[in-house]
């Protein structure tokens, strides 16, 4: 099978580039004698089978970061029949450096020069002839974003393919020195490229000024946070409970009729187990993907770096930088991947304590959880300032665990940043992004929920002559065994068991509750709303919010840190600070006669 590998320097576009070569094809694949797992698609082209690579982005092959190293180790071991250079038009002043350094790698390539439009709209022209003479390869323009220029695009790989049907492994990289690079960079720009001496005032420009204000720029970035949080209740409760009630439907219509004549434990299993129990965690897919929705559109439009340039100046006061606070955005999704993200960071304190400080955010599975207790317990014009409200104490908890560790890990780093343009998200990507989300979420959880809700029910159903989720069951007797350390919170027995099963994955918390209550939807949060107040509630979802991540985020923190220290600090740290949280409001709050 052929090998085409995709590279380019951060944001240049080669994510959505890949995104449209491939479609939802991609897939994430382990490569010998590399240390990490990349992103890779299997497409047609022409009438062969290629294989693409997605390469992390670097600036150069100097670099000393995880992302670099990255890459040249697979330039290092890997044969290729090509090399896809992927370039910003509108920044080829800083990035035909990176080109000029693949070049004396002696392996194919196609250069390919993305945001064209924008290129175009800045005045500024590239002589792309002129650069074909220069790399020895096709040179084509294009817009990723829009789907312009991917017909020429596709052409030129296939042509490329065939010219070089063999794969070929990279010379040693003896890489050219800085100087000469410099040297040639500068001839090569007053040769091929041309635009206006002083680049016409944009709309990014314009929106800077504001949204990067000294003052009032940080308050604003978390009132449009607020306000995301408000689209989203708005938007995803509605579609819930259509899910709901779609799912309540095949219950009574089709599945209660055929089990009927099963013996009354293997129907309480597949009903009150299974269905309720994964039913459950399926009616917030809706909920989930309008929050990705709402997330890409801030990561797309650019305002995402914004954020990390203006959390840098209180970051660095607990030992980190503006980087950090964008990874724990991205924890938003699922701290696995935002954890894997550190990587571009080369300062390995810097990394640690990032690494730390990400499962503290308000990920995906803990969002469901909140999202279902909050709806319950909480009325509908209290529920956005409920989720709003932890969502700022997720970065609250992990500023203090970040100052309570920050002189364990110093670093000496200082960030250097690019500011993309603020863009228009395209219909396409919003759509494709959702889609993922969901369908990673299924893909990452679904086995965890399965497992978690059969062995939910047998602790609440066994012995079978007992009451269900009474005392004299299993799980009667683990709650009596957990009351001591639980009770203070006011946290009772049964949702304490829903909290140890998050202890695997925080997805399985909701289905857990389905089963132990043994109902569903509506009547799950009547059955909530009925047994607990709105104290206990919000301490049940502090506790929820800050406590032991899962199980997967544990492993990437110990694949990444190479460290059982910081897998077991990522473990009790939070556990502690998430008892002391959750004690302190409950107690505070009934002194005060709530």
């Amino acid at each position: 099978m052929k090998r085409v590998a995709l590279l380019g320097m951060p944001n240049t576009g080669k994510s959505t580039l890949f995104n449209r070569l491939t479609g939802a094809g991609a897939r994430v694949g382990n490569w010998p004698g590399m240390t990490v797992d990349l992103l890779s698609a299997r497409i047609l082209l022409g009438d062969s089978m290629v294989e693409m690579v997605d390469l992390p982005g670097i600036y150069n092959l100097h670099g000393f970061s995880d992302d670099e190293w990255v890459v040249r180790r697979f330039l290092e071991t890997q044969p290729l029949n090509l090399l896809v250079v992927v370039l910003s038009a509108t920044q080829l002043d800083r990035q035909l450096a990176l080109p000029l350094q693949l070049r004396a790698l002696n392996v194919p390539m196609l250069v390919l020069l993305n945001m064209a439009d924008e290129a175009r709209n800045l005045g500024i022209r590239v002589d792309t002839d002129r650069l074909e003479d220069v790399f020895g390869c096709p040179v084509r323009m294009l817009s990723a974003k829009l789907g312009h220029g991917l017909p020429e695009v596709r052409q030129a790989l296939g042509v490329q393919l065939r010219k070089y049907p063999k794969l070929t492994q990279a010379d040693d990289l003896v890489l050219v020195d800085d100087q000469r690079i410099e040297q040639e960079l500068d001839e090569l720009i007053d040769q091929t490229l041309s635009a206006p001496i002083q680049l016409p005032a944009t709309v990014t420009d314009r929106l800077d000024r504001f949204l990067l204000h000294p003052l009032w720029g940080l308050p604003l970035f978390f009132l449009i946070m607020f306000l995301l949080f408000q689209a989203v209740y708005g938007l995803g409760t509605p579609l819930q409970d259509g899910m709901e009630w779609l799912l309540e439907h095949v219950k009574t219509a089709l599945l209660e009729p055929a089990v009927a004549n099963w013996p009354a434990p293997l129907q309480s299993l597949v009903l009150e187990g299974l269905f309720d129990g994964v039913g459950t965690v399926l009616t917030f897919l809706p909920i989930i993907a309008v929050f990705f929705l709402a997330m890409a559109v801030v990561e797309d439009s650019g305002y995402l770096a914004r954020a990390a340039f203006l959390t840098d100046a209180l970051m660095s006061r607990m030992g980190l930088d503006g980087r950090a606070f964008v990874m724990q955005l991205m924890g938003l999704g699922c701290n696995v991947p935002a954890i894997m993200g550190t990587r571009i960071m080369r300062s390995p304190g810097l990394r640690g304590l990032t690494m730390l400080i990400i499962p503290f955010s308000l990920c995906s599975a803990r969002l469901q959880v909140i999202l279902f207790i909050v709806a319950a317990v909480f009325s509908s014009s209290h529920g956005p300032l409920v989720v709003f409200s932890l969502y700022l104490l997720s970065f609250l908890m992990a500023f203090l665990m970040a100052f309570l560790l920050r002189r364990k890990f110093t670093h000496h780093e200082p960030l250097l940043l690019e500011m993309p343009p603020f863009r228009l998200p395209t219909g396409r990507f919003l759509g494709h992004e959702s889609w993922r989300a969901m369908k990673q979420f299924l893909q990452g959880a679904g086995g965890f929920i399965v497992l978690g809700v059969l062995l939910v029910w047998f602790l609440t159903h066994y012995p079978f002559t007992a009451q269900p989720a009474g005392p004299d069951t299993l799980a009667g007797h683990l709650a009596r065994f957990l009351e001591p350390v639980f009770s203070p919170l006011g946290i009772d027995a049964l949702l304490s068991i829903a909290l140890l099963f998050g202890f695997v994955a925080k997805e399985i918390v909701i289905g857990a509750l389905a089963v132990i209550y043994g109902v569903t939807g509506d009547e799950l949060s009547g059955a909530l709303a009925a047994r607990i107040d709105w104290v206990q509630a919000y301490s049940f979802l502090i506790f929820t919010l800050i406590y032991t991540p899962c199980v997967s985020t544990v492993a990437a923190i110990k694949q990444e840190s190479k460290s059982w220290g910081m897998a077991l600090t990522s473990i009790v740290l939070p556990l502690v600070l998430a008892w002391l949280a959750s004690f302190v409001f409950y107690q505070a709050a009934r002194a005060l006669g709530a």
